[in-house]
């Protein structure tokens, strides 16, 4: 069995869902530090053909609380993030499609981060007709004490699994020896180009999932993009 643990993203890049729909069981952290600048709480969209932040603001808080603990801030104002987003897609050809489920996402009661991009990464899979399911950390019976791979290992050991994939951006943070020494399978998931027309101008890659559901209907997305990926 196949198994991948990630940190919670809003609205991430393509390769994070070809994470997901690449394993059996996908783990999402929510007791893990939240880390400041990094792309928990924003990603990046197109805007006038470049590529524009947008975020999730959030409540102050200590560096030493984890994603579970952060909340997003009082003065968020869901309308102003809803509209940002639709005027630079308006005129894409998929829009009708989407916004209906942008509106659903970014509309959602309550104000705990994480419980609000976990909703969401289910929204998108749902949308996509990715059925693997999505775990979270803490509902884990295990030492949450452990740190770095020592934690996936017991996590995969956890949920029986005999291959551990992650992202290529974590080649640096995981062995294969100590992997195999515990009787796992490490692989590393390296998403393909995956261009596509963007209003006529040139290619901007890697945007937020948004942008390729934008452009791209369900049914090419599930049956090219999500596939296009190699495991190394």
């Amino acid at each position: 069995m196949k198994v991948a643990i990630m940190q919670p993203y809003f609205l991430p890049y393509i390769g994070y869902f070809q994470l997901i729909g690449a394993v059996d069981v996908f783990v999402v952290y929510d007791n893990i530090k939240y880390t400041k600048k990094g792309w928990i709480n924003r990603n990046r969209f197109l805007l006038d053909g470049r590529d524009e932040l947008f975020s999730l603001p959030l409540r102050k808080g200590s560096d030493a609380l984890e994603v579970r603990e952060r909340d997003l801030a009082p003065d968020f104002d869901r309308a102003k993030l809803l509209n940002r987003l639709v005027e630079a897609y308006r005129r894409a050809p998929c829009f009708g499609e989407v916004v209906p489920l942008l509106q659903r996402i970014i509309a959602r009661s309550g104000d705990n981060l994480f419980d609000f991009i976990h909703a969401s990464l289910l929204d998108v899979c749902a949308w996509l007709d990715i059925g693997t399911p999505l775990l979270v950390s803490s509902t884990l019976d295990v030492d949450h004490g452990l740190q770095g791979q020592d934690r996936v290992l017991a996590i995969c050991h956890h949920l029986g699994a005999d291959t551990y994939v992650n992202s290529t951006g974590g080649r640096d943070l995981y062995s294969h020896e100590h992997f195999a020494a515990r009787g796992i399978e490490l692989r590393f998931l390296q998403s393909r180009p995956c261009d596509y027309p963007q209003f006529g101008r040139p290619f901007v890659p890697w945007l937020s999932i948004l942008d390729v559901m934008m452009f791209n209907t369900r049914e090419s997305i599930s049956r090219t993009l999500l596939g296009r990926y190699d495991l190394a």
